[in-house]
């Protein structure tokens, strides 16, 4: 292959700017020289890469990894070369939110200020707007919505910075931070539990943390580590700690007591005991819930079937909580379930709108079947000129290209980047313009990217994209399994993208981990040493292993769908002990990756099922009926095959 055509498609060709072929492979050639250099932290290296680089699209990549270097070492002069060069583009959002960052944490605040007002809105980060509130608050105004950290988790260094200023000058009050250490505690985020009471003066007794026994609960303090003692048993053993809560419930604050049942009921609901939860769950603090608890208090009442506790739930929900389209659906379905036909099908058919999952089930129980696909919208010239004439776009192509063949994942990532940062703005018809660009170049990822952004002008074709079709297929038929399945399954695993890599260590268009293609491999009679990541090699090992779960799982495409993610054994834990829908056991998995997991692979696969001509198969028809625990088949291998890693 001639150094022309080393990494160039002939659609990304036609995109890229007009320049001597040799030059073309000379700049990739200084691009891939530049990315080792910046590895092996080089400076010298790097800074003539930088400074010899030909005229490309990428030409400010290696200028880009010297400033990030920079970065590192608080050369502010090399960053404000970098930013002064080059119009605005991802490359400069990235290096000004992390000086941003670096200016904020010296307390540099007019360099700051100077900066802040020019990283766009979408471009800041947590850290970064925290900052930002920082500046606000100095210039004498309180900062908007500091009630978003009252979240169970730690943050940024910034954002403590922000929430000891904004107590310092009266903003946050002491029960503002006793709540905000309260939530720590739950976490069990000790450190910085320490740290924001030692900062703001809280008179609290961290070594209280360790031996609970000592508590004084007629103090605050005393309180607070009695809680975190019963919410660090509860982990261990639930019985136990909702008994310790109920022997001190009577000395402890009205909060304080709410808060634990809630903590305890929200444990309980994940671990499937929902008779509990519901019990706890009317003993919490409403005020003090967050969105996961009221979640897992609709799912509790719907997986004990308790419809009108369900609908009474949901509509205490916080608004923008209740209004998404999931609990628009199940609150549909607990009122229809109360024969109330007329309100449960108006709010079908609000629910109905969202492309996704419940708007899917939504439709079913209007009885409007997705019959098929609607009609693909063609772009015009002047939209598919603006995108192919979009320098993000012939960067984000030409990065893809140089990834795939020369193997480098991070430039990928990279390609990716850009590629968003690109479709932010775009009108429908550009949108769809882009997506079948980047079709056309196999960057099928950003295709459904781009195609999933539309608003009223939508081409399902490319949201649903079906590529390695004839392999996909005829392993499908050889075993037995529906091809749309497999196809929903994909989509979700890796978006189509065969090298894809988890960091678990699966691999390929399936996902499999290593050990489960050699295991199968095995099985089929074949060599254990095949290439995980080949497309053939990965759609057969993956629909076999996909039809082995199956079958030890009753023949249940949801219970299947489920052990794939999250491993089979987890299914059959999940299960009940009577038959439950389909759409129950799904919305009531305890693990939120795997929840989301199985109702995406569902409703692609009712979407590839429509374009593959079989829309007979309605997505409630496809989530089914899950069996009793102890319905499913057991493994029928005495060495039962490696789960895969969610």
């Amino acid at each position: 292959m001639t150094a022309s055509h080393r990494f160039f498609r002939p659609a990304v060709l036609m995109m890229a700017l007009a320049a001597p072929t040799l030059a073309l492979a000379a700049a990739q050639d200084s691009l891939l020289a530049a990315l080792d250099a910046y590895r092996a932290n080089d400076i010298p290296r790097l800074t003539q890469i930088a400074a010899a680089m030909p005229a490309d699209p990428l030409q400010r990549y290696p200028s880009y990894w010297l400033t990030l270097k920079a970065l590192d070492h608080d050369d502010d002069a090399q960053v404000a070369r970098f930013l002064a060069q080059g119009d605005p583009s991802l490359l400069n959002e990235r290096v000004r939110r992390e000086w941003l960052k670096k200016l904020g944490k010296r307390q540099s605040w007019s360099q700051f200020e100077s900066e802040w007002n020019k990283l766009p809105v979408d471009a800041r980060d947590e850290e970064t707007q925290c900052y930002g509130d920082l500046l606000t608050l100095r210039q004498g105004r309180a900062p908007d919505n500091l009630d978003r950290f009252l979240e169970s988790r730690p943050l940024a260094d910034g954002c403590n910075a922000l929430i000891n200023a904004a107590a310092q000058r009266g903003i946050l009050n002491q029960e503002w931070l006793w709540r905000r250490l309260r939530l720590l505690l739950a976490g069990n985020f000790t450190t910085q539990a320490r740290q924001l009471a030692a900062a703001n003066n809280l008179a609290f007794d961290a070594t209280l943390l360790n031996s609970p026994a000592r508590a004084d609960l007629a103090t605050r303090q005393g309180q607070e580590a009695t809680l975190f003692a019963i919410e660090m048993k509860a982990r261990t053993n639930l019985p136990l700690a909702a008994q310790n809560l109920q022997m001190v419930e009577g000395a402890l604050s009205k909060s304080a007591s709410g808060f634990g049942w809630g903590q305890l009921a929200l444990l309980a609901a994940r671990k499937q005991q929902m008779d509990d939860a519901l019990h706890w769950f009317a003993r919490a603090d409403r005020q003090q819930m967050n969105n996961d608890q009221w979640e897992w208090w609709a799912r509790s009442a719907l997986r004990l079937g308790q419809w009108d506790t369900l609908q009474t739930v949901i509509q205490a929900m916080p608004a923008p909580l209740a209004a998404k389209p999931a609990w628009q659906y199940w609150l549909g379905r607990s009122l229809r379930a109360q024969n109330h036909a007329t309100e449960a099908n108006q709010l079908f058919a609000k629910a109905s709108l969202d492309r996704g999952y419940y708007g899917l089930l939504s439709l079913d129980e209007m009885g409007t079947a997705l019959a098929a696909m609607p009609d693909r919208t063609a772009p015009s010239d002047q939209d598919n000129a603006a995108i192919k004439a979009d320098p993000a776009v012939i960067r984000s192509l030409e990065l893809y290209d140089i990834a795939e063949n020369a193997k480098k994942p991070d430039l990928r990532v990279d390609a990716q980047a850009e590629w968003r940062w690109s479709m932010r703005g775009r009108s429908d018809m550009q949108l769809l313009a882009a997506s079948e660009i980047a079709r056309q170049a196999g960057f099928y990822d950003m295709a459904i990217y781009s195609a999933e952004r539309t608003k009223t002008q939508h081409d399902f074709s490319l949201r649903y994209l079906t590529p390695y079709r004839d392999i996909t297929q005829r392993y499908a038929q050889q075993i037995g399994v529906d091809d749309a399945w497999v196809y929903g399954l994909i989509r979700q695993e890796s978006r189509f993208i065969t090298v894809a890599r988890s960091s678990a260590g699966a691999s390929g268009l399936m996902q499999l981990m290593p050990s489960t293609a050699r295991w199968v491999a095995k099985k089929m009679g074949l060599s254990n040493t095949l290439a995980v990541s080949d497309i053939d090699t990965n759609i057969q090992l993956g629909t076999w292993y996909l039809k082995y779960i199956l079958t030890s799982l009753s023949s249940n495409a949801v219970l299947a769908t489920a052990g794939y993610n999250a491993g089979p054994n987890r299914a059959r834990a999940w299960q009940g002990t009577t038959p439950m829908e389909g759409t129950i056991y799904a919305e009531t998995i305890p693990f939120s990756e795997t929840r989301d997991y199985v109702q995406k692979v569902m409703a692609n696969a009712a979407y590839y099922g429509t374009a593959m001509g079989n829309a007979r198969l309605t997505l409630k028809a496809r989530m089914g009926t899950i069996p009793a625990r102890g319905g499913a088949t057991a493994t029928p291998e005495a060495s039962p095959a490696p789960e895969v890693t969610p």
